[in-house]
């Protein structure tokens, strides 16, 4: 299991989770850990376009969200966004990402709320979930300015 709760070089990550470093996956580890924001792979694409073609950049994102590094976030369009995990509790197959993720409909931006939890449901008997998403549409801190 991979501590999320220690900020450490995107070399570091790569090296305690079995993966190669190179210099693409640092990039776009590197990047996804300066953003406060989900991005998605056409956005990578456009800041990568010199580095990787679209199909390393979608092996790449695959292989992170496959360990626990990032998790996938469906914006209010359909795009798939992606942001790191901050629970220290996702692993290998296995997110424990239940926050909300706030999409602004300014400026499309993504967030992860982290501090805001899901609250528990109870389903109906015979029912069990495994994965739970909550989406809230508004406006950012950023645009309300």
């Amino acid at each position: 299991m991979f501590n999320f709760n220690e900020m450490k070089k995107a070399a570091q990550i790569l090296d305690e989770l079995g993966f190669r470093k190179t210099e693409i996956r640092l990039k776009v580890l590197d990047h996804l850990q300066k953003v406060n924001k989900a991005v998605s792979q056409p956005e990578l694409e456009i800041k990568f376009n010199k580095f990787a073609d679209r199909v390393t950049l979608y092996r790449i994102l695959s292989a992170f969200e496959a360990k626990g590094i990032i998790h996938k976030i469906m914006d209010a369009h359909g795009v798939a966004r992606y942001a790191l995990c901050n629970h220290k509790h996702c692993m290998e197959h296995q997110h424990h990402d239940e926050h909300v993720h706030f999409n602004c409909t300014e400026c499309g931006d993504v967030v992860c709320l982290d501090t805001v939890k899901i609250p528990a449901l109870k389903l109906p008997k015979a029912f069990s979930s495994a994965k739970i998403n909550l989406n809230i549409e508004g406006i950012c801190n950023h645009c309300q300015k």
